[in-house]
């Protein structure tokens, strides 16, 4: 009785599962109707996708974008002159007050970057400032050590182009994805 039944369920289990898995290819799952361009405002995201998209709010990739947009803004109103940060000296830097992307050994910035072909269409992405990695005690770049960008798998939406079958006009169909975010930078023991 039960043994055998607990079996059966277990192998229908099993079998649903691999099917799923063979259908969706193992990594990518679309969504397979076509949705009319005319019926989502730009950068919405479609119903069926919403519940994602506060798993999305809890990414730094996606909190750091208008935090960043700010900084930026108040720059355009303060008529800065920003030149692009390079390598700094460790030692110019107010490490009690500055953030922990200042502070560090391998330093890095922010960046927004847009593809409008992705949802979220904007995510924060970090780039190291230097090359090698700052020396603890000097405060100057070394290149004894490297610095590394350290990445972190988030799952998106990539939307295709495809024809809407009932009156075939242009839409997309959505793909959900995963990509690399880069989220630091860290010193790394150069490679020889």
């Amino acid at each position: 009785g039960s043994d055998s039944e607990r079996s059966l369920l277990l192998l229908f289990v099993l079998l649903g599962w691999t099917e799923a898995r063979r259908l969706s290819g193992g990594q990518h799952r679309h969504h397979s109707h076509c949705i009319r361009a005319d019926d989502l405002q730009d950068g919405e995201v479609p119903t069926v996708f919403r519940s994602r998209t506060a798993r999305w709010a809890d990414h730094p990739a996606v909190q750091l974008v208008p935090v960043l947009e700010s900084e930026q803004s108040g720059r355009r109103r303060h008529r800065r002159h920003h030149h692009k940060p390079g390598c700094p000296n460790l030692k110019l830097v107010n490490t009690l007050t500055a953030d922990v992307n200042e502070r560090s050994i391998s330093p890095w910035k922010y960046t927004i970057k847009e593809d409008a072909n992705r949802i979220p269409r904007q995510l924060a992405f970090a780039e190291c400032l230097c090359n090698g990695c700052i020396d603890g005690k000097t405060g100057q770049e070394t290149t004894e050590l490297n610095s590394v960008l350290v990445e972190q798998n988030m799952m998106v939406l990539k939307r295709k182009p495809c024809r809407h079958p009932e009156d075939d006009v242009e839409g997309f169909v959505f793909e959900t994805t995963s990509i690399k975010v880069p989220v630091a930078c860290a010193c790394a023991l150069a490679r020889s």
